[in-house]
């Protein structure tokens, strides 16, 4: 006999679809406007020069171009910032 109650199992597992979230533009990689550089829940990386966060994080390119990642110094350390370098 058991001396532990509730040994049963559960129904719902857990097994739950990934949400594919991270980065999906790379450094130097050509984007288009409107493009999404990085899919994220809260504001890890901040938008930078020709970028825009939409409402669920997401950041996105406003005009064609390169991307480029920088990691603020003095004041804002520590943040990182996606920006677009126009092409020309």
């Amino acid at each position: 006999m058991s001396h532990v109650v509730g040994g049963g199992t559960v129904s719902v597992s857990g097994n739950r679809p990934g949400k594919r979230l991270g980065v999906k533009k790379y450094e130097e990689e050509v984007v288009k406007a409107g493009n999404i550089i990085v899919k994220q829940r809260g504001s890890i990386y901040h938008p930078g020069k020709n970028t825009y966060m939409s409402k669920d994080y997401s950041i996105h390119a406003k005009t064609a171009g390169t991307v480029s990642f920088r990691r603020m110094s003095g004041f804002k350390r520590g943040k990182y910032y996606v920006d677009v370098i126009e092409s020309k």
